[in-house]
């Protein structure tokens, strides 16, 4: 499948939006010289989006499911309130070290807790109530995770769902070609999209980003 927006589009929009941090600038370099799968990064141009976002909401309580090497979470920390916490959960331990590192050398290092484990197991013990929350872990655990995260989730929190098209993938209509991931985000977003305690809206950016007030 081809790339949702095009490269050129891509970089235009890039070159016109807020510069990304000397920080974050250095952790995407890091990610992509020594980490797997750096495509997983949210990267410059979103980043910058999910910092304008988390600013606007001005959120008390973040919680971030899939940590990766921590760019998102950076990204997001800055429009915590000053007593704000961020919660962000991963299941590879082996990223831990690295995440603490660009946390701590960030002004949001206090606000950060980390959490190593399974999001299903470990969201129903966080004892806070969500004003934002991005979900961009296991493709086939996202309605899960949101089933998970409504009961704590604050009126008028959002919820910010990652790689809901899937390269295109979610398109396709022949069951024979549709891998696990794919059946599950075409299940995902209809989920969304008809939830009655949900306003949802598809962003074509990247490879998808859902939007979604709570009620």
């Amino acid at each position: 499948m081809s790339e949702i927006v095009n490269k050129k589009i891509e970089t235009y929009v890039e070159e016109h939006s807020q510069n990304e941090p000397e920080l974050l600038q250095k952790l995407n370099k890091e990610t992509w010289e020594n980490i797997h799968s750096p495509r997983m990064l949210s990267g410059h141009y979103q980043g910058r989006l999910l910092s304008m976002l988390s600013k606007l909401l001005q959120p008390k309580t973040i919680l971030e499911i899939g940590t990766y090497t921590g760019y998102s979470a950076i990204c997001m920390a800055e429009g915590l309130r000053p007593d704000g916490k961020l919660h962000t959960i991963d299941i590879n331990k082996d990223l831990y070290d690295l995440q603490r590192r660009y946390f701590d050398l960030s002004e949001y290092g206090q606000s950060i807790i980390q959490h190593v484990g399974d999001a299903k197991e470990i969201i129903p013990t966080i004892d806070a109530t969500f004003d934002l929350v991005f979900i961009d872990a296991d493709k086939r655990g996202y309605k899960k995770y949101v089933e998970l995260v409504l009961p704590k989730m604050s009126s008028g929190g959002v919820i910010l769902s990652d790689n809901v098209l899937w390269k295109g993938k979610v398109i396709e209509t022949d069951p024979k070609k549709t891998d696990n991931r794919t059946k599950s985000l075409q299940e995902f977003n209809v989920f969304m999209n008809t939830h009655p305690q949900l306003e949802s809206i598809v962003l074509p950016i990247r490879d998808g980003l859902t939007l979604s007030r709570v009620k």
